[in-house]
């Protein structure tokens, strides 16, 4: 397994991954940003948030590599070639919804971070975003689809739950919904094709019985990582988690603050439930 990829293997049907808490800058980036303005990227603290997971019998896949370096939750289609210097010969997205993210400049190889400052003072080369896809997506995506398989094989059926965090109020460059207040928790399964719609359904509810705000499918539907491997006739059900980082953060500092150790007894609490629940006996 990559130096760059953190996986710990479980017992249970649940799998989780953090693909965005990666604070290994590798030395080859050589972004013309300060680091402090890299570090906004990140979904600062996830891991630590969810690390009881693996004592629980989840399986653990964590991205200790930037996003900003490598996005491990994009196709390896949205790349913005204006970016490479010697051109790309490889496949890449047409239609505009998939070209959403990479308009905003946050495809496979970031552009802009989410103020819209340019990462780069330069092109980058066909060898190193092919490097970057070796060594970061790829082991990546190989630990999410075994760990997977491995709690299907296991069960007849695999919950995935792929974790992130989000601002509270949504910056310029991030999403299509500049300035939007967001929720305490945003649910996604790309509009039920995921996952069972009931599966996700009660996530919203135990967190709202935790006294949660909780949207379902807006503004994140849920990107790669769930598209790839959700499948929920199969009874692979994939969804997106995203949390406010004010509940548990200094959005100023990065510093966790009075409401992390709430927030992660409930995160377990959560977790603990979706351990004893059974998506096949779900209405």
């Amino acid at each position: 397994m990559s130096s760059l990829v953190r996986t710990l293997p479980g017992s249970a049907p649940l799998v989780l991954d953090s693909p965005h808490s990666g604070v290994n800058y590798p030395a080859d980036f050589r972004s013309r940003c300060e680091l402090h303005v890299l570090r906004r990227a990140e979904d600062t603290h996830v891991e630590k948030l969810y690390d009881f997971a693996p004592g629980l019998g989840a399986a653990w896949i964590e991205a200790l590599f930037p996003r900003s370096y490598l996005d491990a939750n994009r196709n390896l289609t949205e790349l913005d070639v204006a970016l490479i210097a010697d051109g790309w010969n490889e496949p890449v997205a047409s239609d505009p919804a998939t070209l959403a993210k990479v308009r905003l400049g946050k495809g496979l190889i970031w552009r802009l971070t989410d103020q819209g400052e340019p990462l780069y003072d330069r092109k980058l080369t066909a060898a190193e975003v092919r490097s970057r896809i070796e060594r970061c997506w790829k082991p990546y995506h190989q630990a999410v689809e075994g760990a997977i398989a491995a709690a299907h094989a296991r069960h007849g059926y695999s919950i995935h739950l792929n974790c992130h965090s989000m601002p509270a109020i949504s910056s310029a460059y991030s999403t299509d919904f500049p300035g939007l207040v967001h929720a305490d928790f945003v649910i996604g399964d790309r509009d039920g094709s995921t996952a069972a719609p009931a599966l996700s359904q009660r996530i919203c509810d135990v967190l709202r019985g935790f006294g949660y705000e909780v949207a379902y499918n807006h503004p994140y539907k849920g990107v790669e990582l769930v598209r790839r491997y959700g499948d929920p006739g199969a009874q692979r059900h994939s969804i997106q988690i995203e949390v406010n980082r004010k509940l548990y953060m200094d959005e100023a500092s990065l510093e966790p603050n009075e409401g992390f150790g709430r927030l992660q007894g409930h995160l377990r609490q959560l977790i603990e439930h979706l351990l004893a629940t059974d998506p096949r006996k779900l209405a």
